[in-house]
């Protein structure tokens, strides 16, 4: 029942994508002095949200059959950035890095939210306030 609601799938996408962006910075990280290394990213959950579920079909009633989706799965790929790259051919700027570990971050407390939000508003239906 709880994994059809909208609003908590929508979040666990969120969430997944703030991981996988982790991930993906993680490596540039490391790999800040790996001469050739191309830094990679995720795409924002936006793009990848109203490309997969953001305007799909929806069933209104038992008998409507629908393909199977799950969230939008994230991949890394590299980050073409103009003027970033060193002269060892590494494109991975660490300022920019931690500029986006914040982004990631606060898209993760935003997926965080949403989840206690929907949770306090499960619990108020079925008359459990706490």
């Amino acid at each position: 029942m709880f994994d059809q609601l909208e609003i908590l799938r929508m979040a666990g996408g969120l969430a997944g994508t703030a991981a996988a962006r982790q991930g993906a910075i993680a490596r540039n990280v490391a790999n800040a002095n790996t001469p050739g290394y191309k830094a990679v990213d995720v795409p924002d959950f936006a793009e990848t949200y109203s490309a997969t579920d953001g305007s799909r079909l929806r069933a209104t009633r038992p008998g409507h059959s629908l393909p199977e989706t799950d969230a939008p799965k994230a991949a890394a790929a590299a980050r073409h950035r103009p003027g970033t790259q060193s002269p060892d051919g590494n494109s991975v700027s660490l300022e920019a890095e931690m500029v986006a570990a914040a982004g990631a971050r606060q898209q993760h407390d935003m997926a965080l939210a949403i989840y206690r939000s929907g949770i306090g508003m499960l619990r108020s239906a079925l008359g459990s306030g706490r």
